[in-house]
């Protein structure tokens, strides 16, 4: 093993894609602790993914100069690392260790490994064991041990309610209010809380709250829907799925091969407004967007060239990417660069919405529930699947004219299916 000849002071780096910070969710080590070069030793979340740091230095981890729940700064300092046989820079107080604290301190999940620190491995991690808690409570959020501090709170005097015995915020708000902790409710049912909470706006949640603050301020959008026949798509799918299981086409897939002929049709709405420059930007290729919601919030991954996928590789580009936001592994990359986004927030059991342009794009074309509902099919009125079709867009890149020629023809495509094979 490498070790460092003096101490290093390993600084937040720069994580891409326009980041400019990052709130510390989980160290990884201890100070104390010895670490390999492109070692993780701490998990950030930024304003698109969470993401794992691996350290460039091998040695002894000196100083953590950022408690959970911190903002840095790209450049700001991180972790100190010094030789190997170096003791850390001050030692914790022995009522409350740092390193058993955090080191005892349940693991949260790991989101996207950051690439380009190191040698690319990961080595077993190595630690030194004085000072250790036998037994630590158990807290997986930053917020929970902020509540405890604040209300000088010990922990391990507090009764979890939680799966596994992990603290939770409610149990933390009972101690300060001298309450015994209640069972927890079932899953299904939502207590009331009387306790006013201050939830900082940062990470994913600030991101997105900037970016539709930003759409509602610049674009001037409109709404245009349509109530549609589905039965046909439906149709369409259930027969892919018995025809060939392996390409996993679904609702989605379809959807997404529909919008993109769509764009063909109409390129108008697959484009942006340059307001520096006053210019219209109409784009040769289809990064497709679509709504994703996961448990840190909505997130929209961007399927890259959409226009060269059929829709089998649509399909499997949209369960990967899907399956790498649910798991906090969606690397940053996957959320930008989207030049029209599809949301299909029928999955949330409502008809219709108006939602907000995801910036700078130029329109959205949202997918409400499908439904029965009586349809008049050559004069005579059935029970046919129905579902509501709306699309805003930005009033500065086309008229109602070309934003209603979009929707009638994505409209119609739903269906009847068959027209696709006119545009292929």
């Amino acid at each position: 093993m490498t070790t460092a000849l003096s101490r290093q002071v390993f600084r937040l780096p720069d994580l891409g894609e326009g980041l400019t910070e990052a709130e510390i969710v989980e160290w990884k080590v201890a100070a104390g602790d010895t670490v390999e070069i492109d070692q993780i030793v701490v998990e950030v979340e930024t304003a698109k993914a969470a993401v794992e740091v691996p350290v460039p230095y091998a040695g002894t981890v000196l100083t953590l100069h950022a408690e959970p729940g911190t903002v840095l700064a790209v450049g700001e300092p991180l972790i100190d690392v010094g030789p190997a046989d170096e003791p850390p820079a001050e030692e914790p107080p022995a009522e409350e260790p740092a390193a058993a604290r955090y080191r005892e301190e349940e693991r949260a999940g790991s989101g996207n490994v950051l690439i380009g620190y190191g040698t690319g491995h990961t080595p077993t991690k190595r630690r030194r064991q004085q000072n250790r808690k036998p037994q630590a409570p158990r807290v997986i959020s930053p917020l929970v041990r902020r509540l405890a501090r604040e209300n000088d709170l010990d922990l391990t005097a507090i009764s979890p309610t939680g799966p596994h015995g992990v603290i939770l915020r409610r149990d933390v708000e009972q101690a300060v209010t001298g309450k015994a902790p209640e069972k927890p409710a079932p899953a299904d049912q939502r207590q009331p809380s009387e306790t006013t909470e201050r939830i900082p706006l940062r990470g994913l949640r600030r991101a997105v709250a900037d970016k539709l603050t930003r759409s509602r301020s610049e674009i001037p959008d409109a709404t245009t829907w349509v109530d549609v026949d589905a039965t046909g798509l439906l149709a369409m799918k259930d027969d892919l799925r018995r025809a060939r299981p392996d390409l996993g086409v679904g609702l989605l897939a379809l959807l997404a091969r529909i919008c993109v002929s769509g764009l063909r049709q109409f390129p108008e709405l697959n484009s942006s407004v340059d307001t520096g420059r006053a210019e219209i930007v109409r784009y040769g290729h289809i990064n497709l967007g679509f709504a994703a919601q996961t448990d840190r919030g909505l997130v929209v991954p961007v399927v890259r060239d959409a226009h060269q996928k059929t829709t089998a590789q649509l399909a499997a580009e949209l369960t990967r990417l899907t399956g790498l936001a649910r798991s906090g592994a969606l690397p940053p990359e996957s959320l930008t660069g989207g030049t029209f986004t599809l949301n299909n927030y029928g999955v949330f059991g409502v008809d219709g919405s108006t939602p907000i342009i995801n910036h700078p794009e130029a329109a959205l074309l949202g997918v409400g529930r499908i439904i029965d509902r009586p349809w008049v099919v050559d004069g005579t009125v059935t029970p046919r699947k129905i579902t509501q079709l709306s699309l805003t867009f930005d009033h500065r890149v086309c008229d109602g004219g070309t934003a209603g020629g979009f929707l009638r023809y994505v409209a119609d495509c739903v269906e009847n299916p068959s027209i696709l094979l006119a545009h292929v």
